[in-house]
């Protein structure tokens, strides 16, 4: 059996209910006059750095359990290549996929996790057609999506890129033509490659192939410098993250030098022993503290769901908004950057692709599949606004993974149109729901669970002149209402 990696709300949830679980029992012995040693916070500062704590680590510690499992432990049962090497999936994801909640089903994708202390790495891409959408996006450890190699960025010609850390000087080595900068030593390149139709898959593993990675000495034939220190990485699962979340915020810190604007959220850190490599002196706190070390992740991890309910618009029951970018884009918004992993790790900027989601009516009644039918119905003249494809998948509601069902159909997208029934006005219909609607209906049907219903929209590369979805929340087209179907 694969096991699950430590992701996306999971892992919010997994680490402040076990710590609430293992020590609220000293909640109540909480005093405001106590304090700690000389230099240390008081109690209730000690909460309140402990909630900041963990609104700005989350996505760090989310992602570090990412890379653990993908690309430093080989018996993870996901783990995909070691660091440098680029791993191509010749598929698309199904429910049988579960390390990552709200997978993509539109693209066959392909990861190469870097190391960039020794020396920067060069990722080369081939010539893809034209009418063929694709994406490199580059993550790094903070979560920020520094770059972008692709159709909308830099086309679809062949071209070689470098991939630099943090640390590195120098020119732009000749025959690149682009230099991307990490925030972090390690990070991120994922890929996203269209497929028109499941014939199509040959032709994408062909394109795939050309996907290169390599270190810059390589590229340029030049000697290798020294290797970087080997690093013993600590294991990390559902269940070590429980108690101990800031043992590995400080351990991945220390890949990550603090930009402007982490100076201050850094300095309250090491006031709680939180800091760059070292661990976090937890069971040296006095009950109290640790009561409210517990209480302030608790109302971190309520902060970033309030915020993913609330800090996007309702358009039509659709939440839409832009919650992932670069370290400009967030300029120090930790409880954004938090919400953005919570909802779904490793989000396309929203000029690359936005993701309008829903799990109710427009009145706010929860979709489930076991009590209703529902339809989604988009005008002649009101499709999804995209320079490369569109798609609605279903998720199911409580784990926001794709759901098994008998014809193995887990979205419908822009390259599917050719084979689906329009109305006779040209407005096109989707059957929502978990029974077969029946052979006239079943070319526009998208199964849904015997349960509550989670829907994610993706616009691929949206338009930026009217109509369109950006600014996002602000565009003027707009996600039609889901309707339920009365019986």
């Amino acid at each position: 059996m694969k096991k699950k990696i430590v992701s996306g709300g999971l892992l919010a949830i997994a680490v402040t209910t076990a710590f609430i679980n293992v020590y609220a029992s000293g909640a109540d012995a909480v005093s405001n006059a106590e304090k700690m040693e000389k230099g240390k916070p008081g109690i209730l500062e000690t909460k309140t750095i402990a909630e900041e704590g963990f609104i700005y680590g989350l996505p760090i510690v989310m992602n570090y359990a990412v890379m653990y499992e993908y690309a430093v432990d080989r018996d993870s049962g996901q783990f995909k290549a070691p660091f440098n090497e680029i791993k191509n999936e010749p598929r698309v994801y199904t429910y049988k996929d579960t390390a990552v909640i709200t997978p993509n089903s539109d693209t066959p994708y392909s990861f190469v996790w870097m190391d960039l202390r020794a020396e920067s790495m060069v990722l080369s891409v081939p010539a893809v057609e034209k009418s063929r959408y694709y994406a490199v996006m580059l993550c790094d450890g903070n979560t920020y999506n520094y770059g972008y190699i692709g159709s909308r960025a830099t086309g679809n010609e062949a071209g070689d890129y470098l991939v630099a850390g943090p640390d590195w000087k120098g020119e732009t080595p000749p025959g690149i033509k682009k230099v991307f900068r990490s925030t972090t030593q390690f990070s991120v390149a994922g890929y996203r490659t269209q497929l028109f139709n499941p014939e199509d898959m040959p032709n994408v593993v062909k394109i795939q192939s050309g996907y290169k990675v390599q270190p810059l000495s390589q590229y340029l034939n030049q000697t290798a410098p020294p290797a970087a220190p080997p690093i013993s990485f600590p294991k990390i699962d559902a269940e070590m993250v429980k108690t101990g979340f800031f043992d590995y915020l400080g351990f991945a810190l220390q890949f990550a030098p603090a930009g402007p604007e982490e100076k201050e959220i850094r300095a309250k850190l090491a006031r709680l022993g939180i800091g760059t490599g070292k661990e976090f002196d937890f069971k040296d706190f006095s009950p109290e503290q640790q009561a409210q070390v517990v209480l302030g992740m608790k109302d971190g991890e309520a902060k970033i769901e309030e915020y993913l309910q609330s800090g996007q618009k309702n358009i039509n029951g659709w939440k839409v908004g832009s919650l992932f970018g670069d370290a400009a884009f967030y300029n120090g918004d930790w409880l954004k950057r938090a919400a953005a992993a919570k909802g779904g790790i490793y989000g396309n900027d929203a000029t690359e692709a936005m993701y309008p989601i829903t799990k109710t009516l427009a009145n706010g009644e929860a979709l489930d599949g076991s009590k209703h039918n529902y339809t989604l119905t988009f005008a002649a003249d009101q499709f999804p606004p995209v320079n490369a494809f569109w798609s609605v998948t279903m998720y199911d509601g409580k784990t926001q993974l794709l759901i098994e069902n008998p014809i193995n159909r887990y979205l419908i997208n822009s390259p599917m149109l050719p084979g689906m029934k329009k109305n006779a006005d040209g407005s096109l219909t989707l059957y929502i729901q978990k029974n077969n609607p029946g052979a006239e209906k079943e070319s526009n049907w998208l199964p849904a669970p015997n349960d509550l219903i989670y829907l994610v929209m993706r616009l691929y590369w949206p338009k930026a002149t009217p109509p369109s979805i950006l600014p996002a929340g602000e565009g003027t087209w707009k996600p039609a209402e889901i309707q339920l179907v009365k019986d």
